[in-house]
């Protein structure tokens, strides 16, 4: 069994992928995840309550107070449960109170008395720091202007009041045993600095990791907000009808068939189908897309879209637990517990570094002293080595920097299922696109009509419209729709009949009437006259008496973006490639329109995989984006498979990203934002370990410096979360 858990009170990234590789270890766990941005660890294996109570001790120990909790969304709440979360602080409840208990008031009461100690305690903090700062800054005036001869003490004042969170939290570690974590490396550093006399240095030290700490709390929220504000979008009351009545229920109440009224300005509580009216739609949290959608009666409806426009009532097809929002937010909150290789590496990575730091500061102190008798020198060196030993900087800020990628594709519409397919993305050469449903929109519509003179081309839909109406086939239905939105009245066939492949057939008026292609033409025997050339689209002859008397092209329009979004790509330097099981004709029309590089059609979804494993070799790493069932094995081969939000359900499922608003331009941005994302983890890891491995090599060289070493901890963890999150706000993803 797997399941999710909060992680309350967890502050340090590299404790929490410690925490994560100790729970690995234990009997009867299987494999754990953790997502550090979100507080959440998943954990698979057989979780009892035992197990449950050893992995909170090993979390205590690693990072003192931490505690994990079930996930809410792991149980069924009972009338005697009560459950609330809060950003800050999350705090969950599942368990029994006597008959006399008023929950609700015991859970506010309960909520109140956490809250304002909570609150108490970050005041408390805010006003330690600020006293801190106060009296650092009148140290360092009395030193400087006025040679003030007790400064120290002052020093160690500032020191102690800026420092006091990060000496407590010491003092606790070191009681449980665990030594070697940032708070006691900086607590030595600091304490050694002062020490030697360093006093301004030291105080400086803990400032910086403080303000460090600040920046890695905001970079988190931020990134956090950006997945969670879907999450927001989910609608809590919905107005049903019941008894001949509309009341307001609990959305989670929703049935499938329920009747849902949606007034103007309200957001839509589950997925639908719209019943009775019209309206636009506001679908820019769900798709990114800024236009309006107009909706007419039978049209679908998605949850999380609002009504712009006038009333209408809908028919649920989907609880709201199912509906379209609520997959969208699931699905963005577990993307960033899949991590990439590059996250993966620096895990590891992390597990070395920070033993090597310290067993060269030790050498360097031991070494330095022997050769040149300089032990303070030496010492101070290797004080420098240990204000840069934790990599936390790193371990944050390549996950954070994922994490904002898939929170800025949300914002487009653009659902990625992990840091991995995003890794992916950012690698391919080529990319592959099926044609119907993906480049083009997979319905048909009338795009030519043509008459041999006998007859207006009004008279030629309306008789071909009336034999028509009696197929359910997507041409039929197209050309009728086609009459019924033009005005064109349509007669009732006196008798009629349908030829599977080949059309249909009727008597109209005491006419014989044969609507159909060129096959049933030519086995008909009758003549087909010269028209013009047909690039695309599906033919459908109409003969009165054995002669024709005009045609009716029915095509699969082009996307509005596609040409676009192939020529973006072949910009980015990308191969476009285009595999359809559609009639080779019909794809070379569509491709040589759009400018796509390669075309191949009549394939079987077999030939397909086999086509795209060939264009591997060829490029080397491969996007195919499709939509239909019949796309799910190569989406599932293909190195990071694209679904159109349009497609099948298990197209959906076998794909890595899935594309809200169903246009091809949407694989552009998801490129962009790969491509920006994985730059910015690359440099965070080059600028990183640049930095202190330049501190290191200073100090070896007997050049230490502690306020470089500063920045090269704090200064940079700040520079790189800042730089981690500048996806959520770049304007080159559109």
């Amino acid at each position: 069994m797997e399941k999710s858990f909060e992680i309350r009170n967890l502050g340090c990234a590299h404790c929490g992928g410690k925490i994560e590789d100790a729970i690995k270890k234990l009997d009867g766990v299987e494999d754990a995840i953790l997502n550090f941005p979100m507080r959440k660890i998943k954990i698979k294996g057989d979780i009892t309550e035992t197990l449950l109570e050893e992995i909170n001790r090993i979390a205590d120990k690693i990072e003192v107070g931490v505690e994990i909790v079930p996930n809410g969304n792991n149980h069924t709440h009972h009338k005697n449960e009560h459950h609330h979360n809060n950003d800050e602080c999350c705090h969950n409840h599942s368990h029994e109170h006597p008959h006399n208990c008023n929950c609700e008031e015991h859970n506010h009461s309960h909520s109140h008395t956490e809250h304002f100690e909570i609150k108490n305690k970050i005041n408390l903090d805010i006003l330690l720091f600020i006293l801190g700062v106060l009296i650092f800054l009148i140290a360092i005036i009395a030193e400087h202007i006025f040679h003030f001869k007790y400064v120290f003490l002052l020093y160690v004042a500032a020191y102690l009041l800026i420092g006091f969170n990060v000496l407590k939290t010491t003092f606790k570690n070191v009681l449980k045993g665990n030594l070697f974590d940032e708070n006691f490396l900086m607590t030595i550093a600091t304490i050694g600095a002062i020490i030697l006399g360093e006093y301004s240095e030291a105080v400086g030290v803990v400032l910086f990791f403080k303000i460090g700490e600040l920046f890695e709390n905001y970079a988190v929220l931020k990134s956090r907000k950006a997945i969670t504000d879907i999450a927001t979008l989910k609608v809590d009351k919905a107005t049903v009808l019941m008894n001949d009545e509309y009341i307001s229920i609990d959305s989670d109440n929703i049935k499938i068939g329920d009747i849902l009224l949606i007034k103007t300005g309200e957001r839509i509580p589950a997925d639908g189908i719209l019943s009775e009216g019209e309206s636009k739609l506001d679908t820019s949290a769900i798709n990114g897309e800024p236009v309006p959608l107009v909706v007419r009666k039978g049209d679908k409806i998605m949850s999380g879209c609002i009504n712009l426009a006038d009333t209408f009532t809908m028919t649920a097809t989907a609880v709201a637990a199912e509906s379209m929002i609520s997959k969208i937010s699931q699905a963005v909150e577990e993307a960033a517990s899949n991590k990439p290789q590059i996250d993966r590496f620096i895990t590891r990575f992390s597990k070395i570094y920070t033993p090597i730091v310290i067993i060269t500061a030790m050498l360097t102190a031991v070494l330095g002293t022997i050769i040149t008798g300089e032990i303070r020198k030496w010492i101070y060196s290797a004080l420098t080595f240990l204000v840069i030993s934790c990599p936390c900087a790193l371990v944050l800020s390549v996950p954070l920097a994922y994490f904002s990628g898939i929170g800025a594709a949300s914002k487009l519409g653009i659902l990625f299922k992990g840091g991995n397919s995003i890794e992916a993305l950012s690698k391919i050469k080529a990319v592959i696109f099926d044609k119907t449903g993906t480049l083009t929109n997979g319905s048909f519509s009338i795009t030519d009509i043509c008459s041999c003179n006998t007859v207006s081309e009004a008279e030629l839909l309306k008789i071909c419209g009336s034999c028509e109406q009696i197929s359910t086939h997507p041409i039929a239905e197209s050309i009728t729709l086609y009459c019924h939105n033009n005005g064109i009245e349509l007669n009732q066939p006196e008798s009629s009949g349908e030829l599977a492949g080949r059309g249909v057939y009727a008597v109209l008026e005491g006419k014989n009437i044969l609507c159909g292609n060129e096959k049933m033409m030519i086995e008909k025997n009758i003549p087909i006259p010269t028209m013009p050339e047909i690039k695309l689209g599906n033919v459908v002859y109409t003969a009165i008496n054995n002669k024709i008397i005009g045609r009716i092209i029915v095509s699969d329009s082009i996307k509005n973006t596609s040409k676009q979004a192939v020529s973006q790509l072949k910009q980015m330097g990308l191969h476009t490639v285009m595999l359809t099981g559609d009639k080779e004709k019909n794809a070379e029309a569509v491709g040589k329109m759009i400018n796509i590089d390669d075309i191949k059609g009549d394939l079987m979804p077999d030939e397909k995989l086999a086509e795209m494993n060939k264009l591997r070799k060829q490029y080397g790493s491969i996007m195919f984006i499709g939509d239909g069932i019949n796309d799910a094995p190569v989406l599932a081969g293909a190195d990071i498979g694209g679904a159109m939000q349009n497609g099948s359900d298990i197209a959906i499922e076998a794909a890595d990203a899935v594309f809200m608003n169903s246009e091809p331009i949407a694989v552009v941005s998801a490129k962009k934002i790969a491509d920006t994302t994985q730059h910015i983890a690359y440099q965070n890891i080059f600028f990183a370990l640049g930095i202190k491995a330049l501190v290191i090599i200073l100090g070896i060289l007997g050049h230490p410096n502690m306020w470089l070493a500063v920045f090269a901890d704090s200064g940079v963890a700040m520079l790189l979360i800042l730089n981690s999150i500048r996806t959520l706000k770049s304007k080159n993803n559109n």
